[in-house]
């Protein structure tokens, strides 16, 4: 057997209206996870989950991906009662006989519990399905599982007894009811048998080597590392598909997935069928939670190729982007909350957008094929079509129908004259032809068709992206937690501001601007404070940032003198890579490890800091944040200013535009005129190679926007 590409795990419903419009709890909730990512969706529909699923296998067969589909219901019943149902002991042919005798409606509407007390009328006593409203006479289903007798079949199957805590399949009614889902969801399976034929198998009646493979899942198999992952706004049932989705696709990677797929020996198992991880459930749970865990960065992350002492800027940054991968965990958030985060996985759109042909203005609606040139004139309708109130009716070849913007097109409608271009008597629209068929609508999906991707995984979500996603039917989305950035500035000569008016003591500046940056970027930020230049109480403030943060960001104490502590401890217990880079401000910059945590040691300086931080920093925490690789976009603008440069490092230049746009620099470039920074609307940034600068000459500018501030 080969591998699957794609795995899917279903949380089924058997809800007799359609689910709220908010996603809940107790509704269907549908996970797909591939390449390490997992997305999932809610639908209010039995119904519409089944298209839904139909359309993900549809489109993973065309792509040549294997699928493994988990549904959380059982897919068999007690020995005895598939035999007596449908007249042998095969649970697909039980799926079968279930799917005449079972009605279930597009708006979720259904006679289980009529269908279930006509099954119980086929054994001897009372039962074995049992639980109904308490409003329902139906004197053939009792109400408590205690009414029931002599009905001959067991309580549960073989694979329960492994699995004290799953409800028995009798129980249609209150809490657990999965017999309720059982009854539901095995007819819908049966359809996607009949759908994709041999291309389906049904484990472990069959065998699992179709491209589409179907296997009974049991979520609370993963309930520990689930309570670990819930969030205190997470929708449980939503949190379970998805680890449990990941955690299926996990233990493929870790090579455990061939055994949980190996059927057991056990003598019903072609009428009872089995829950797949049961048996192998220790390694279920090492897989989600491997699954859960961000991946960790290396200790020799940083290291820096043999030989290289001066690492050039461009080349610093291909090594950081190379090298580095997300470090966050994910969640799923309410879209209208989710500005400012970075989306997990790429979301695709529920429907399409526009849903269906509309009109693009006020006007007159008809086929376009029944006008040709010269003046025209057409009977017109009683009614119109109003956006959200459609004209119900089809429109006669050679009519119009009032119409307005936004509407549906009613049928026979594929144009539009607009209000102003006719004129309106007597029961008739008149307006001068030709009008070119389609004119003034949109056709549907014409800005987004359902099941494109949307937005992709790595993008930082905006205003206008909320609205894509709301406008396309995603209420939720899969995002990154925030990246925890934690501040930390060492030496003893730093003073709060305004804490001394010792003039040896120098007010910490780097920390609040670094806090400030960190939150501007949408991450968390956390300010662990001052150290002194005490080696212990580094340590004890470097475990305290591995447990509330996932990247820490020093300035000072990174470089190799006698009270530079920070790289002094991080040779002794961490890993530490100091880069010598080709810039200038901001030669040094080390870069460490901590028990798992990147540390970017900037440079004390506060002018040196800020530009590491922009240029190194950045798009460094993008990457760890879950985000694309941020590179500054800027343009040539002529330099108000004349310089000579020498060659062997990049140089950054405080800098402004002038009223007629060209760039001007800060009248110093010491790298402790702090002023500069603030004067700056961004930086002139001067290549690698020598170069005299004259006034007039082209030079590139990065505005303090092309960096996020």
């Amino acid at each position: 057997m080969t591998g699957f590409d794609t795995f899917v795990v279903v949380d089924w419903s058997a809800r007799s209206q359609p689910s709220p419009a908010t996603p809940t709890a107790d509704s269907i909730w549908i996970a797909v996870a591939r390449d390490g990512r997992a997305t999932t969706e809610y639908l209010r529909t039995r119904a519409a989950a089944t298209e839904r699923l139909v359309r993900i296998f549809e489109d993973e067969l065309a792509l040549g991906r294997r699928v493994l589909a988990g549904f959380d219901f059982p897919f068999g019943y007690p020995a005895g009662f598939a035999e007596a149902v449908a007249g042998r002991p095969d649970a697909l042919a039980l799926w079968a006989a279930l799917a005449e005798r079972v009605e279930d409606g597009e708006d979720n509407g259904n006679d289980r519990f009529t269908a279930a007390a006509a099954l119980n009328a086929v054994f001897p006593g009372t039962g074995p399905f049992w639980g109904r409203p308490a409003g329902l006479d139906l004197p053939g289903l009792p109400e408590r599982g205690s009414e029931r007798d002599g009905h001959g079949l067991p309580e549960r199957r073989a694979v329960e007894a492994l699995v004290p805590r799953a409800q028995p399949c009798w129980k249609l009614f209150t809490t657990g009811s999965v017999g309720s889902q059982a009854l539901l969801g095995l007819p819908r399976l049966h359809a996607l048998r009949n759908r994709f034929g041999d291309r389906l198998s049904v484990w472990p009646f069959e065998s699992p080597d179709a491209p589409i493979v179907l296997a009974e899942v049991y979520p609370s198999l993963v309930d520990a590392v689930v309570q670990e992952a819930i969030g205190p706004e997470d929708i449980k049932d939503e949190v379970q598909v998805r680890v449990l989705a990941r955690a299926l696709e996990e233990m493929q990677a870790q090579g455990t997935l061939g055994h949980a797929l190996t059927a057991p020996d056990a003598p019903a198992l072609a009428e009872e069928g089995w829950i797949l991880g049961v048996g192998a459930e220790d390694a279920l749970r090492t897989a989600a939670r491997a699954a859960l865990a961000p991946p960790k960065l290396g200790n020799d992350c940083f290291a820096l190729p043999p030989g290289v002492h001066w690492t050039p800027v461009d080349e610093a940054l291909t090594l950081l982007r190379d090298r580095l991968a997300p470090v966050t965990a994910t969640e799923t958030v309410p879209v209208a909350g989710a500005e400012g985060r970075i989306l997990a996985a790429d979301h695709l759109a529920r429907r399409s957008n526009p849903p269906a042909p509309n009109s693009a203005v006020d006007g007159y609606g008809f086929a376009g094929q029944a006008v040709g040139e010269g003046a025209q004139r057409l009977p017109l309708l009683e009614g119109r079509a109003a956006a959200g109130a459609p004209y119900v009716g089809a429109v006669p070849q050679g009519a119009a129908i009032r119409i307005l913007t936004g509407a549906t097109l009613p049928e026979g409608v594929d144009t539009v004259v607009l209000e102003e271009d006719t004129t309106r008597a007597g029961g008739h629209v008149a307006f001068n032809g030709p009008v070119r068929p389609g004119a003034n609508t949109r056709r549907a999906g014409e800005d987004v068709e359902a099941g494109a991707v949307a937005l992709e995984a790595g993008h930082l979500l905006r205003a206008p992206d909320l609205a894509l996603l709301s406008a396309l039917g995603l209420a939720e989305a899969h995002v990154h937690r925030r990246l925890r950035v934690a501040v930390v500035s060492t030496g003893d000569e730093l003073a709060a501001p305004g804490a001394t008016a010792d003039p040896a003591r120098t007010f910490d500046a780097n920390r609040p601007m670094l806090l400030s940056l960190a939150s501007r970027w949408g991450y968390a930020p956390v300010d662990l404070g001052h150290v002194p230049d005490d080696r212990e109480t580094l340590a004890a403030r470097l475990d305290e940032a591995r447990k509330t943060a996932d990247v820490l960001l020093t300035s000072g104490g990174a470089s190799a003198g006698d009270e530079d502590h920070v790289s002094a401890l991080l040779r002794e217990r961490g890993a530490l890579q100091a880069w010598r880079i080709a810039l200038k401000p901001g030669r040094p910059l080390a870069l460490g490890m901590w028990d798992g945590m990147p540390i970017f040691g900037l440079p004390g300086n506060p002018v040196a800091a800020f530009v590491c931080t922009l240029i190194f920093a950045r798009p460094a925490l993008s990457r760890l944040a879950g985000g694309r690789w941020l590179a500054p976009r800027g343009f040539d603008v002529p330099a108000a200013f004349e310089k000579r440069k020498k060659p062997g490092r990049r140089e950054y230049l405080r800098a402004r535009l002038t009223p007629e746009g060209h760039a001007e620099v800060f009248r110093s470039e010491g790298s402790g005129r702090i002023s500069g920074l603030s004067w700056a609307e961004g930086l002139v940034e001067l290549g690698d190679e020598g170069r005299h600068v004259h006034r007039g000459d082209p030079v590139r500018f990065l505005p303090y926007g092309s960096f996020g501030i």
